[in-house]
């Protein structure tokens, strides 16, 4: 499965950033989002997102975490899956080998 395209570039992002960080003791999201041309919420969004990858925010998990939480959660998807499969195979030869059963 192939990631989903992200709908602006990762160098605006790093920039609209950037720009947030270096700009004054309150920058105003909503005004600066209006220079780049996004969404303040998005751009919100990627300022919390770079504390959090820098550890200055605790609230969210860190970009690597995150990747590495939607693989793990993935994974677990697939083992269940798998293990689904096994239990009915089990279940079918189980009945097939029982020595009780009627056969027609």
């Amino acid at each position: 499965m192939c990631p989903r395209p992200r709908k602006c570039p990762v160098e605006l992002r790093q920039c609209a950033v950037r720009l947030y960080r270096e700009s004054g003791p309150e920058p105003v999201i909503k005004r600066l989002a209006g220079q780049v041309g996004v969404h303040s919420e998005a751009l919100r969004n990627w300022i919390r997102q770079d504390q959090a990858d820098h550890g200055e925010c605790f609230d969210q998990p860190a970009t690597a975490e995150a990747e590495e939480l939607r693989r793990l959660r993935r994974e677990v998807a697939e083992l269940c899956r798998a293990n689904e499969v096994l239990k009915a195979a089990s279940a079918f030869f189980a009945s097939e080998l029982d020595p009780t059963r009627r056969r027609s």
